[in-house]
């Protein structure tokens, strides 16, 4: 026997907005770019910190950061749908993507984006 709920049928949730191809192409070219800047600026900070080991617990502190910045990155760059606004808005208050990268986004998807930003602004301060 199946039980039907008021929510059947709805993808992800029903508050969800959905995302065309299109937007999911846009949203995905932006969250992969951020990802790739983001990374590569790690890996220049882990060069630089890799030339000055001197000794075994430098060894060990920069294996701490990395394992650190791993687990940050990883949260940080959840690509779901559910949480796609969240993670490009975040993106956007840390300056890692612009509004132009964002171009072609529904005008309900920006100003949720946007919401996001500068409530995350409001917070810092």
């Amino acid at each position: 026997m199946s039980i039907s709920s008021p929510t059947q049928g709805t993808y992800p949730y029903p508050n969800e907005p959905t995302w065309s191809r299109k937007e999911k192409s846009i949203a995905r070219a932006a969250f992969d770019g951020a990802l790739g800047r983001e990374l590569h600026e790690l890996i220049q900070q882990t060069k630089q910190m890799a030339s000055q080991i001197s000794q075994p617990s430098d060894l060990w502190d920069l294996e701490r950061r990395l394992t650190q910045r791993r687990k940050e990155i990883d949260r940080k760059y959840e690509y779901r749908a559910s949480r796609l606004k969240d993670v490009l808005g975040r993106l956007l208050y840390e300056s890692r993507i612009t509004e132009e990268e964002l171009r072609g986004l529904s005008e309900d998807k920006m100003e949720s984006i946007r919401a996001f930003a500068k409530f995350l602004e409001d917070s810092a301060a």
